[in-house]
């Protein structure tokens, strides 16, 4: 015996077996008078989907290359009209007259100053050239020592630190002999007056102090 089900398809009862003495849908109160017998359908199964392809992914643009930026051109004006310069009447600068140079007067060197030369009895030699010098000897309490040194002759405690003074007499043209010592000094055996200048030849005997101990024989040369 067929069932009685809800025609109605909006009703929770649809198609739904009721009983049989029911005369309407308890739930949308439709009446049960038509029987509906349902269809069965076959389960579809379900078709597998095919796979999509992937999209081409965009390109991205290409950037444009920086341009090489140009140097601004240099603005050259246009030379500008010049004249002719009328030669008539610009001043023309005169030249100086040419004037030789004015060589310098020739100045001869000095001349050159004999050597004068003592030669002690031991036969030891002292030489000196010059305008001004001194004979002696020298000590611990001198920054300079005199032009002719006569340290370590013997009996040299007689000579003074500065025995004599000699230079050259330009007007004499010959070197010339003060006396500045203690002991004094005898030239060809005669005394020398302390402060007085005298001339010195070549051959002179000059003797410092007494006694003939520290004697020689002077040389112009």
């Amino acid at each position: 015996m067929p069932a009685n089900r809800c025609p109605n398809p909006n009703c929770e009862y649809f198609n739904r077996a009721l009983p049989n003495n029911a005369k309407v849908c308890p739930w949308c109160s439709t009446p049960l008078g038509n029987v509906i017998t349902p269809t069965p359908t076959r389960p579809v199964s379900p078709q597998p989907t095919p796979p999509q392809p992937t999209p081409p992914q965009p390109t991205p643009p290409q950037a444009n290359p920086p341009q090489p930026v140009q140097p601004p051109r240099p603005v050259v004006n246009p030379p500008t009209y010049q004249p002719p310069v009328d030669y008539s009447t610009e001043y023309q600068q005169r030249v100086p007259p040419y004037v030789p140079p004015v060589q310098p007067a020739y100045t001869p060197p000095p001349p050159r100053l004999p050597l004068l030369k003592l030669i002690h009895t031991t036969g030891r030699e002292f030489q000196w050239s010059g305008e001004v010098g001194y004979i002696g000897r020298r000590s611990q309490s001198m920054t300079v020592p005199p032009e002719i040194d006569l340290t370590g002759l013997p009996n040299e405690g007689i000579i003074s630190r500065r025995h004599a003074r000699v230079y050259w007499d330009w007007s004499q043209n010959a070197y010339m002999i003060v006396d500045m010592s203690t002991n004094g000094i005898y030239l060809n055996n005669t005394p020398l007056n302390p402060g007085v200048q005298y001339r010195l030849l070549n051959g002179d005997s000059l003797q410092f102090g007494q006694d003939n101990l520290v004697r020689f024989t002077a040389y112009v040369m």
